[in-house]
């Protein structure tokens, strides 16, 4: 068995990475985040023959600079991280852009390979690329492929072992004159020293030159003690010097993109030509259409939804089965466990409180595959696009849209979808508002008040309208912050339009599957624990007196179901006021007075900061019910019903809709904003928000 072999997937946004990488290696994927930071990667792993190949998927990058955290990330691991090669995705059908990252790339000295993907799309718009031609001048292999149909994903696994087998090519990456003489005269100097500390950089002469004239930190540092510093910093200084007045600008950085930017359209230039289209532009035809100024929008709000129909209604299916199961095994755990306790923890507590989250699914998926359809196909940037102009008015940025309808699914990758705001306070901005986007783990009590306090005939209306209201609020609450907290001036939007494509099946099932798996590892977890939680607070400590004192009237009423079913439901009341939780709900209920909420209800919010789906599941121990609730649960709908004033109920779905994310989100949000303080004021601004408008929203239920 051969040497593992590690491939390095680099590539500009939006060439087909997730395509290509899905493509090359089937279902073998898994996803997690980059040490140390909360920037996702993918893992493939297949078998070519005998040689086991891992290929790792960096965040997309327009290049190597450090500008954003995705481009941090890539460049560290590209220079710091061990590998055998790199595989650059590139798209053929905007060859001079993408040949921008790999003149960068060919810096590196690694061996590389140039994957030219949408290799049909271009063939179809009349763009020929002569991959020998292009070969010779990089000195890289290169090969068209194409991953949406699987055109040549197979001689890519074997060029892969091909390239990593055969010696290494001198990279043909060439500079401008001016660039290429100082880089001789740098290089000369530093054969001649032969220097033992240059060995230790293992580094060849030219690349050593290369990074003194791009001021590179890590080599500076490295050389600032060294004796050779005290010649090499001289003859630096004055070629610098040079270029300086060659280029008429200080910036090395920009110098050394410019030089990028001609390397690459001349090489895009000698490989590759133009013709007459095959085919007809499909993208124009349908943008005149999704992006129309008057269309656009009401097309996507349909979208939207439609698609929270399809959630309401398809989701509702399963979930008869899924709560006969978790109530079965409820029903056993009882009946086989003679400790009372025991039992009790296991139904009640673990299997109620779990079960009832995991009924959620069916719900969170068809909402999480709209989603991935949406994004898959190239739809939302175009969104981005369509609601720039409306978004700056309310002072946020187009851009801000994607992290805006992906907090639809889940809070945590919404927050991490941010990091596409360059400038800081855009990107606070938006962080913020994410938590106004109703996430997946709010569902479960939408369409639990729902089904008890609206006609079904309206149910998915209801739905609709809960989440559009949040997005409203939160686009009046970024105008607020962007007059007070936020002042400054706004990032003009560039977004790159990607061409419309049909969605790949594979890559949406493959996205849908992680995000099921979370959700089961969330509720299998972190609700678990708190399920456990809720359940000891919530049974502890007994009161023997009490259980004497209601024991001997049911004694007395045995003969009489509906009374003694009546003292039972009395005792487990009286219980758990007297419990922990009972005796937090009743210090807390005060402030929520206001609103009509009881103690229950009360308690039921603070549960919520832990995780939303917990809501539900502590609404049913409170109420008695145990592992008999779900969201569609008859008896727990009855119960809300009779105990819940319809005003109450308003104020209630108005809090959970715009008060602070659950405690993994907002660990993210800490890290995404940039410090601990930051989740002190979100948890601060959204109470305050949620607590004003579930007021305003009680007085107007009441008043109606």
């Amino acid at each position: 068995m051969k040497k593992p072999l590690t491939v390095a997937l680099v590539g500009q946004p939006n060439v087909g990475k997730s395509l290509v990488i899905n493509a090359i290696s089937g279902a073998h994927m898994k996803v997690g985040n980059f040490t140390g930071v909360t920037v996702e990667k993918a893992e493939a792993f297949f078998r070519r023959g005998d040689q086991e190949i891992q290929i790792i998927d960096l965040p997309g990058t327009y290049s190597l600079n450090d500008y954003s955290i995705e481009e941090r990330v890539t460049k560290q691991f590209l220079e710091e991280e061990s590998y055998d090669l790199i595989v650059n995705v590139v798209d053929s059908t905007n060859l001079e852009r993408n040949l921008l990252l790999t003149s960068g790339l060919m810096e590196l000295g690694k061996k590389i390979i140039v994957a030219l993907n949408m290799s049909d799309e271009a063939e179809k718009e009349g763009i020929e690329i002569d991959e020998v031609q292009l070969s010779s001048i990089l000195g890289l292999p290169c090969l068209k492929i194409s991953a949406a149909t699987k055109s040549n994903i197979d001689q890519l696994a074997d060029l892969i072992i091909k390239t990593h087998e055969a010696p290494a090519r001198e990279s043909k990456r060439t500079y401008g004159d001016a660039i290429e003489e100082e880089l001789a005269r740098i290089e000369e100097f530093i054969k001649e020293r032969q220097s033992e500390c240059l060995k230790e950089w293992r580094g060849s002469a030219r690349s050593v030159a290369l990074k003194l004239l791009q001021k590179d930190k890590a080599l500076y540092a490295f050389l600032h003690d060294k004796p050779l510093w005290m010649e090499l910093q001289p003859l630096v200084n004055e070629s610098l010097d040079r270029l300086y007045l060659k280029f008429e600008s200080k910036d090395v950085r920009e110098i050394f993109l410019a030089d990028a930017h001609a390397f690459a359209k001349g090489a895009a230039m000698e490989t590759s030509r133009s013709k007459p289209p095959k085919a007809k532009n499909y993208t124009q035809v349908i943008d005149s259409i999704l992006i129309h100024k008057y269309l656009g929008l009401p097309i996507f709000l349909f979208l939207m939804w439609g698609l929270f129909q399809l959630t309401f209604e398809l989701g509702s299916i399963p979930m008869d089965y899924i709560e006969a199961l978790f109530g079965s095994l409820g029903d056993m755990v009882k009946e086989n466990i003679a400790h009372e306790g025991l039992a009790s923890l296991l139904a009640d507590g673990i299997l109620g409180g779990v079960g009832s989250v995991l009924l959620f699914l069916p719900n969170i998926l068809i909402l999480f595959f709209g989603i991935a359809l949406l994004e898959t196909t190239g739809y939302m940037a175009r969104v981005a696009f369509l609601l720039d102009g409306f978004f700056h008015k309310f002072g946020m940025h187009g851009k801000s849209f994607i992290p805006l309808v992906t907090g639809f699914g889940c809070s945590v990758p919404a927050f991490m979808a941010a990091r596409t705001l360059k400038n800081e306070k855009d990107r606070l901005l938006t962080l913020f508002i994410v938590n106004f986007m109703s996430c997946g783990a709010r569902l479960p009590v939408y369409v639990l008040f729902i089904g008890a306090f609206f006609p079904e005939e309206v149910a998915g209306n209801a739905l609709f309208g809960i989440y559009i209201l949040g997005a409203v609020l939160g686009l009046v609450a970024a105008k607020i912050l962007r007059l007070t907290a936020f002042k400054g001036p706004e990032e003009p939007f560039v977004m790159e339009m990607p061409k419309y494509r049909l969605p790949s099946l594979r890559l949406v099932w493959f996205t849908i599957w992680n995000k099921a798996l979370m959700y089961i590892k969330k509720a299998g977890t972190f609700i678990l624990a708190a399920s456990m939680l809720i359940w000891f607070a919530s049974n502890y400590p007994g009161n023997e007196a009490l259980e004497e004192q209601f024991g001997a009237q049911i004694e007395q009423a045995a003969n009489n179901e509906e009374l003694v079913a009546e003292l039972e439901a009395k005792l487990a009341e009286a219980k758990l006021e007297q419990s922990y939780l009972g005796r937090v709900g009743q210090t807390i209920e005060p402030v929520f007075a206001p609103m009509g909420f009881d103690w229950k209800m009360s308690v039921a919010l603070v549960s919520g900061l832990a995780a939303k789906e917990v809501v539900i599941s502590t609404m049913g121990v409170l109420y008695s019910l145990g592992g008999e609730v779900d969201e569609e649960s008859e008896t727990l709908m009855e119960v809300l019903q009779a105990a819940v004033p319809f005003p109450t109920a308003i104020a209630f779905i108005l809090f959970i809709m715009l008060y602070n994310p659950c405690l993994a989100a907002t660990v993210v949000f800490g890290k995404e904003a940039g410090g601990t303080k930051y989740i002190y004021y979100l948890f601060a601004f959204t109470t305050v928000v949620a607590y004003l408008v579930a007021l305003v929203g009680y007085a107007i239920a009441q008043s109606l």
